[in-house]
């Protein structure tokens, strides 16, 4: 794929591992549409991505919210207004809580599901006809956490354990329309997801930045071949 003046998609792409990805989507000349459900830090995050960019790209901030295929839908038509088309979607926004069965509230496994899981069905449902038009290219942030379990991470788990298995049913129902299907499943990334502070001590795990740089070595690689399905962990974690 020829990047530039393609134009991308990132939901949750505020902070964290989103707006990584965004930054790098940037530096390579694409245009890129990030989402929040504040708007306020929607287009503080894309004044912010367009004041450190190294290219003519540009960033915008929307509000949308993937628990909502409506917003969705709305999020995708203000960048197809935007730019015209739309060539890659990446399924970043995310939660987490994490609690023993025995303390797990309905109202925060509700949550993990509605974010994580059917947040990334919303948003391929939305954009689907978009990617169509560009044979364009899908993926989703899912987790380690989703093949493998630990306790206190029963909503978590089941919301990237199913992340996992509904991309790899996405690609194969869209691979026949030229549109590519990834999931990345990083391990421990340093951004303030779950309460963390990120700070010297992370300097060990994953950057935000390092996933994006993933995300662009994706969209290079030959159209040929498609890795649908990357693991990613730190090198060398601290000893316990």
């Amino acid at each position: 794929m020829n990047l530039k003046n393609k134009v991308a998609l990132v939901t949750g792409g505020s902070k964290g591992i989103g707006f990584g990805v965004a930054q790098s989507l940037l530096n390579q000349g694409i245009h890129v549409a990030i989402t929040s459900r504040s708007s306020s830090a929607a287009s503080e995050a894309a004044s912010l991505l367009n004041a450190k960019k190294n290219t003519d790209a540009k960033a915008i901030g929307l509000q949308a919210d993937v628990r909502n295929l409506e917003s969705q839908k709305g999020a995708v038509n203000q960048v197809l207004e935007s730019f015209g088309s739309l060539d890659v979607v990446v399924a970043n926004a995310g939660i987490g809580h994490f609690a023993s069965i025995e303390d797990l509230t309905s109202e925060q496994w509700q949550e993990t599901i509605d974010t994580n899981l059917t947040g990334a069905f919303y948003t391929i449902k939305a954009s689907v006809d978009a990617l169509k038009a560009s044979k364009g290219y899908y993926i989703t942030i899912s987790s380690l956490a989703g093949t493998n379990f630990f306790a206190n991470g029963s909503a978590y788990n089941a919301s990237k354990f199913g992340v996992t298995g509904f991309t790899q049913a996405v690609m194969l129902d869209l691979r026949k329309y030229g549109i590519k299907v990834s999931t990345i499943m990083p391990g421990s990334v340093s951004t303030h997801f779950n309460g963390n502070e990120p700070s010297d001590s992370d300097a060990w795990k994953i950057q935000s930045e390092d996933i994006g740089q993933l995300v662009v070595h994706l969209l290079k690689m030959h159209p040929r071949t498609l890795p649908s399905k990357i693991e990613v962990r730190p090198t060398t974690p601290p000893s316990k």
